[in-house]
């Protein structure tokens, strides 16, 4: 019986190791939740934010990380989830961080989703957050080229689009160019670490 013991307790070591981050597949804790993928060169799609002013996503999202977010304001659950979670995340961010972000909400409903809805709808969030508007074709077109295909998501009464699952997710883009995707699932600090690292990249 007593050599049963020994082979026996060295299985039951072998699975509690193998239940550590090593043995479980899991990602270290320094990988990103976001997925990395092969940079995608945005179309310069000129919009217009909440003052009027044109605004395209290639050329003037200026700062070292700005946070692109396609929904609608009368979007009942994806949208405000989504909204939410990225105000969170910025709150865990020190100032130096903070500073380096740009949040860009653009509305996939443009017809019901004029300069004064999206900037009230935004203020609720954060002030600092930009909205942009503009033709609904030109606004598939700049998501297209990001690889988020809002046009084949259900149609609105308005004409615009309701994403539901198709495609509710989060890109970051730096210097005109598309390179992380995050799913609507993401927490504000799974957020806040890969914006952390993304700033420590550059």
């Amino acid at each position: 019986m007593t050599r049963l013991v020994l082979p026996l307790l060295l299985v039951l070591v072998g699975v509690l190791t193998g239940c550590g981050a090593a043995g479980t597949g899991q990602a270290p804790a320094s990988a990103m939740t976001g997925q990395e993928h092969t940079p995608y060169q945005l179309a310069e799609t000129s919009l217009s934010d909440t003052d009027g002013r044109p605004y395209s996503l290639a050329t003037d999202a200026d700062k070292p990380l700005t946070l692109v977010f396609y929904g609608y304001t009368s979007c009942p659950d994806e949208c405000p989830l989504v909204m939410s979670s990225l105000t969170a995340a910025l709150t865990r961010l020190d100032e130096s961080d903070r500073d380096k972000v740009d949040v860009v909400f653009v509305t996939t409903d443009p017809k019901r989703d004029s300069a004064k809805v999206l900037e009230e709808y935004l203020d609720r969030y954060d002030d600092d957050f930009i909205g942009l508007t503009g033709d609904l074709k030109d606004i598939v077109t700049l998501a297209e080229s990001m690889r988020l295909f809002i046009g084949e998501a259900d149609r609105l009464p308005s004409g615009g689009y309701d994403l539901g699952v198709h495609d509710t997710h989060v890109s970051a883009v730096s210097a005109g160019r598309a390179n992380v995707v995050w799913s609507m699932n993401t927490s504000p600090k799974q957020f806040a670490d890969d914006i952390h690292h993304l700033l420590s990249q550059n």
